[in-house]
């Protein structure tokens, strides 16, 4: 198990670091522009930029130097002072940006969101008032609470009525809802419960709401992404459930005297659990991936509005944040989810020989 581990750790690093890597290298295909604001404040985040490595300044105009980015003239009380900022090669820029995460965890700083703040503290914030993956993770946490009994019931209770009228209508209300896509789902619980019955707030509450629309506003969130859940864990618990119910040492049981309720919950719903409590474990780490569809469209201020925010508004280093959380905790789900089998059932062992 410990040489397993360390080679899942070993290739999630190896991972993470190509799909990092890629994604640098696409953004910065795209065109760099100055931040937004004052002609100090361009100036602040390009004086900024060359600081870190990606940029060049030059007081006379210089072509060799690179792609001319902006061209600025600051008149003061020792005179006037020209600023040609060029943009260095690509490849020097990443060498750069690895070697100020390594050395500093400097992310850079945002362009347009918030000009001149750090990328990271966009993220997790200075207090978890102002975190926006503290916000992520409340709204996600009630609806994990929400979806496991629920779903395992569901799973548990078709399993227990194989090919019967209630398995049948499980099933099919399970497939419907696994495919209609969620931004449809989101848009239909949006316009009924907050717009056309009004028994919702049609947006996210304000810090400064009362507490009863503040309880209100996670009813949506929890709901709209409580189904994918449900309907997952309820597929994977029926089936399962049903494969264990049929194999040869509950027929043992039965033959033995016990009864079907107690072969079920001292024997089937043990071995039925095994794949499927890592599976729960992966998703309360996943609670930190948010949902970018739903916090979009409902307003909620975190990590995944703030993903798509990055992309419309051309933010590259917070993108480049945002897409590294989002890489890390997608392989910290997947080694954990590896290994948990292990720690779950102590007949497997991971990477032993046979």
């Amino acid at each position: 198990m410990v040489k397993y581990t360390i080679q899942r750790l070993i290739m999630a690093v190896f991972t993470c670091a190509i799909i990092l890597t890629l994604t640098f290298f696409l953004v910065k295909t795209l065109p760099f522009e100055p931040t937004i604001g004052t002609n100090e404040a361009r100036l602040a985040y390009m004086l900024n930029q060359v600081s870190v490595g990606n940029v060049i300044w030059s007081t006379t105009e210089n072509n060799s130097l690179g792609e001319l980015l902006w061209h600025y003239t600051q008149t003061g009380t020792t005179g006037v002072t020209e600023y040609y900022f060029y943009l260095r090669p690509a490849i020097d820029q990443y060498i750069v940006w690895v070697t100020n995460i390594l050395t500093k965890f400097n992310w850079g700083t945002s362009q347009y969101i918030s000009p001149n703040v750090d990328a990271m503290v966009l993220i997790v914030g200075n207090s978890l008032s102002t975190s926006r993956l503290w916000t992520t993770i409340k709204v996600n946490f009630w609806s994990v609470i929400f979806s496991v009994p629920i779903g395992i019931g569901l799973g548990i209770w078709a399993a227990l009525k194989k090919n019967k009228m209630t398995d049948h209508i499980i099933s099919t209300v399970v497939m419907i809802f696994i495919s209609v896509p969620s931004f449809i789902v989101i848009t239909i619980f949006m316009w009924l419960l907050c717009y056309t019955w009004g028994l919702l707030p049609t947006q996210w509450p304000s810090d400064s709401a009362n507490t009863f629309t503040t309880v209100s506003g996670y009813v949506l969130p929890t709901v709209c992404l409580s189904f994918g859940s449900i309907c997952g864990y309820c597929r994977f618990t029926r089936a399962e459930l049903t494969e264990v119910m049929s194999s040869d040492f509950l027929l043992l049981a039965r033959t033995k005297g016990l009864t079907k309720t107690q072969s079920i919950t001292r024997h089937a719903l043990k071995n039925a659990f095994v794949p499927i409590l890592p599976s729960i474990l992966a998703e309360v780490i996943g609670l930190l991936g948010g949902s970018m569809i739903l916090e979009t469209l409902y307003g909620i201020p975190g990590i995944g509005r703030l993903y798509v925010t990055a992309i419309n508004q051309k933010d590259y280093n917070v993108l480049m944040a945002d897409m590294a959380f989002y890489t890390i905790i997608g392989l910290v789900s997947g080694v954990f989810l590896d290994l948990s089998y292990g720690f779950i059932d102590p007949r497997i062992r991971m990477g032993a020989k046979k």
